[in-house]
């Protein structure tokens, strides 16, 4: 038990950590090349949109691939049998190569018509083609992180994705640099061209690795199975993989819908007149109006993918621990687990949303001081980054127990309520493209109610309202005061913004990590269970 414990922990702060700095990459070299002349909200709105339809067709053909590899890899281990973890392992890797394979192709030769009548943004074509090969290369990459994930080894992972962050931004911006004479367009085809030469590389390293492990552990070569035996496998496979990816396939249907009915919106919104600009506007003017506040939004996701990366590792984790435990009839520890991730999640969460709702207007201005248009949307993008956090968190759990459909039958719910409000509120010229980011709030709490109601039905927990919910809160209260007035009073006494934020979020972290130990949320065995959980119950006397 007391290894199970240190192993699910130390994974899950190892991931939390290379996460983190993996967010915190994107987004400085996001700022860089936003901030590069030429490129701005337009280039970035781009981007953005080739990304979009990028991270659809992967979600499609390879995001549900390692946690569908980890838990069947975890589950055959967990009954000491490892020639069928291996024959897991290499029937997924042909598998998912020739998808990847056909999916690039498909995006490279489509990228005309995905850009000129699904967005309906010309130049959205460069970066899709720029992006193309990253699928291929992400599908052998996943299949890979899964068998280790399984194996409750994160440190591949982990290292792998560095690498590509570090790669990507350093490459983004000489890129983006090197196009600097061409128009937003080529410049953001630039960008997404590093992404792809990234993952090349990450995927490089992954082989590698992976072959100096099998070299070392000397993993058994199972015996050969008939065409029916593989397609038994390749039939369990997609039977986990392929709920997972609806979830990703549909979060990323909800940022085409943005990308879309913007478009849309925008130009029926505006038709009359756009603010700022005399005379009926052209089509060419509207696009370009629509593309820049496409790029307002993603500014705003730009930010708040950085809590959500520290919390993502509890999702990842979850999947084999759960499953590991089930598989030998453990549903006290599968619970535990659940209940202890549900509980970190809130406290990491609640904080971050509410810090960026309170200093989301000195962040922009800070962040993006030549593009500092659209603090409101950062608010309600905070709004939904709490549901959408603890909705990660859920979805791992319930992937680890079994029931794969149920997030994305909830995120579906949530796409459906998405689709409808942008066609109603983008079109009002008073709302414009705020609508996108308040239907982002109301999709994400339907996916979350939807999946926790599931989750609850799924597995006891306990769960005490005061605990979870009550103290946790008023915690959040506590620290947006002190973040409210500490930067009021900085400004005041510095005149500087970069020097109030520092304080600021510096005085708010301390003031909520006081208020969380002195309402006593964590008891000590709760505190013990996380990374220097010894010291911390030292320092604090439990």
């Amino acid at each position: 038990m007391e290894k199970r414990k240190n192993t699910f922990m130390n994974n899950v702060a190892a991931i939390l950590g290379s996460q983190f700095l993996i967010k915190l990459l994107g987004l400085a070299y996001n700022l860089i090349i936003i901030n590069i002349p030429g490129f701005g909200d337009a280039g970035n709105g781009y981007r953005t949109a080739g990304y979009q339809i990028y991270t659809m067709l992967l979600a499609i053909s390879s995001v549900g691939i390692p946690n569908a590899i980890s838990k069947m890899v975890s589950e055959r281990l967990a009954l000491d049998d490892r020639e069928g973890a291996e024959r897991i392992f290499r029937t997924a890797l042909a598998l998912f190569a020739g998808i990847g394979l056909a999916a690039s192709l498909l995006l490279y030769w489509g990228a005309d018509f995905i850009a000129l009548t699904v967005v309906k943004m010309d130049g959205v074509q460069l970066t899709l083609r720029a992006l193309s090969p990253s699928i291929f290369f992400v599908c052998i990459s996943s299949v890979i992180r899964g068998w280790f994930l399984g194996r409750q080894n994160v440190s591949p992972n982990n290292r792998s994705q560095l690498l590509e962050q570090i790669f990507k931004a350093a490459l983004t911006v000489v890129f983006v640099l090197a196009l600097s004479d061409y128009t937003a367009a080529v410049m953001a085809a630039g960008a997404n061209a590093a992404t792809a030469v990234s993952t090349a590389l990450s995927c490089g390293y992954l082989v590698i690795v992976l072959l100096l492990y099998r070299r070392k552990n000397k993993c058994p070569r199972p015996a050969a199975l008939s065409k029916g035996g593989h397609r038994a496998i390749c039939r369990q496979i997609l039977s986990l993989s392929v709920p997972i990816s609806l979830s990703a396939i549909i979060t990323t249907v909800s940022r085409v819908i943005d990308t879309a009915t913007i478009s849309r919106g925008i130009s029926a919104a505006f038709a009359e007149g756009i603010p700022g600009q005399a005379g009926i506007p052209t089509e060419a003017q509207l696009q370009a109006y629509a593309v820049q506040l496409n790029g307002m939004l993603n500014k705003a996701d730009n930010i708040t993918n950085l809590p959500l990366a520290l919390n993502i590792a509890f999702a990842t984790v979850l999947v084999p621990t759960i499953s590991a435990a089930l598989a030998v009839g453990d549903r006290r520890t599968a619970s535990k687990k659940i209940s202890y991730s549900f509980l970190i999640s809130t406290l990491i969460i609640l904080p971050c949303a509410a810090g960026l709702i309170v200093l989301a207007e000195p962040f922009f201005k800070l962040l993006y001081p030549n593009a500092s248009q659209g603090a409101d949307i950062l608010r309600l993008a905070s709004v939904a980054l709490i549901f959408t956090a603890l909705d990660q968190t859920i979805n791992g759990s319930l992937q680890g127990l079994g029931r794969v459909k149920v997030p994305a039958q909830g995120l579906l719910c949530g796409a459906v309520v998405k689709l409808i409000l942008n066609l109603i509120l983008i079109r009002i010229p008073a709302i414009n493209v705020y609508g996108a980011a308040i239907s982002s709030v109301a999709c994400h709490m339907v996916a979350f109610a939807i999946c926790f109601t599931s989750l609850r039905r799924a597995i006891p927990l306990k769960m005490k309202r005061t605990k979870y919910f009550t103290k946790p809160l008023l915690c959040t209260l506590f620290m947006s005061a002190v973040t409210w007035g500490s930067y009021r009073l900085a400004m005041l006494a510095f005149r500087s913004n970069l020097v109030a934020v520092v304080l600021s979020v510096a005085l708010s972290v301390a003031a909520y990590f006081a208020a969380v130990f002195g309402l006593h949320i964590l008891n000590k065995r709760e505190v013990l269970e996380l990374p220097m959980g010894a010291r911390i119950a030292r320092l604090l006397k439990l």
